[in-house]
């Protein structure tokens, strides 16, 4: 699954130079020095190198984003969140991890087949039209939270992707992608539904995968080769799709004007460099982006990733807060699922009165 040697390497040749450690966003949020990316690292090599470690250093692994913002700073190119991913699966076999907070997560993945405890009897109901099976090589894959907490977001990128003339289906045991599964550290549960998703695929005919989540996309795109070795689909993110029919002119937009601001997700910026598609969709919808300081390679956080939010809430809404403290403007649009929900929850939380949208939400309002 990982090279443990590889990763060692990499650990020894950090100089502890600290150019990460102010771009680490659970470090600068609580100034706790062994919540920081050199800490890490030292806890990863004693992880992998077998040493007795402390229930703070197992919890400041979990505690990591694995948001890749100190991996984009570090002058010899260590891949940080690579390296603490590793140890997290090395603490598992270990039987040091996952902590309490992701066993209650996973045991709902495996029983409800969603990470998010919703019914799956009730998973479809953000239909805006009655459910028809049909057959398509296209599945739209809404993911646990479009399905289940951020319904609205569901029911536009349904819509959106229709009035483009897209060709797709929907299925109804659509299940999770697993993604929560193998970023803790479970790989042995994650290869199962990995397997039992690509087998699903497979008998279904699909041959593309369109998701409006961040997380499903980098999941079903890096995960599953990673695990599965070779896979019979591929996959776009929503943004993608629709930022190829707007280069084609096959997507008419109209412009309403709206003023916004844009946050890059970590899944869809720093780990798969898509910037600039997502902003060229908002133009085409008359939007005036407002950039975070901090924005494309650089942008924050939403601080809810890599298993974070359901075991350090505190800290999740925290590194939130401070985001949505920044902007200038009351909405805030994200092309990512979690990061989207979290931006919401931790604005009713706090109090903030900031509005959150998907991306899809705004390209809705703009067809004719």
């Amino acid at each position: 699954m990982f090279d443990r040697k590889r990763l060692l390497e990499f650990i020894d040749s950090c100089i502890e130079c600290e150019q990460c450690v102010d771009m680490c966003p659970t470090y600068t949020e609580t100034n706790n020095d062994l919540l920081d990316p050199i800490s890490r690292l030292r806890i990863s090599k004693k992880v992998f190198e077998g040493e007795e470690v402390s229930q703070e250093e197992v919890e400041s692994l979990y505690s990591c984003l694995c948001c890749e913002r100190c991996d984009k700073v570090c002058p010899y190119e260590i891949p940080v969140s690579e390296i603490v991913d590793g140890a997290k699966k090395e603490l598992v076999r270990r039987g040091l991890g996952p902590l309490e907070a992701h066993e209650r997560i996973i045991g709902g993945i495996m029983e409800k087949d969603n990470s998010v405890n919703g019914d799956p009897e009730t998973r479809l109901e953000w239909m805006p039209e009655e459910y028809v099976e049909k057959d398509s090589e296209n599945l739209l894959y809404l993911g646990c939270l479009e399905s289940y907490l951020i319904k609205d977001s569901a029911s536009s990128a349904y819509q959106v992707l229709k009035k483009a003339g897209v060709d797709f289906r929907v299925i109804k045991d659509e299940g999770c992608c697993g993604t929560y599964l193998f970023e803790s550290g479970r790989v042995d549960l994650a290869e199962k539904k990995f397997r039992e998703n690509a087998e699903k695929f497979k008998k279904l005919g699909i041959k593309r995968i369109i998701t409006p989540c961040a997380g499903c996309y980098r999941c079903f795109k890096n995960y599953y080769p990673i695990v599965l070795g070779k896979v019979d689909f591929e996959v776009y993110h929503i943004v993608e799709v629709l930022y190829d029919l707007l280069k084609k002119g096959q997507l008419k937009l109209e412009k309403v004007e709206r003023e916004i601001t844009y946050h890059d997700p970590c899944h869809l910026g720093r780990a798969e460099g898509i910037y600039e598609e997502p902003r060229e969709l908002l133009k085409a919808c008359g939007a005036n982006i407002v950039e975070f300081e901090d924005n494309r390679e650089k942008a924050n956080c939403c601080g809810a990733g890599s298993g974070v939010r359901s075991a350090f809430r505190d800290l999740s809404l925290e590194i939130a807060t401070k985001i949505l403290d920044s902007m200038k403007n009351d909405t805030l649009v994200s092309p990512c699922a979690f990061c989207a929900f979290n931006f919401s929850y931790t604005s009713r939380k706090k109090n903030k009165g900031k509005k959150v949208l998907h991306i899809t939400d705004v390209i809705l309002d703009s067809f004719p």
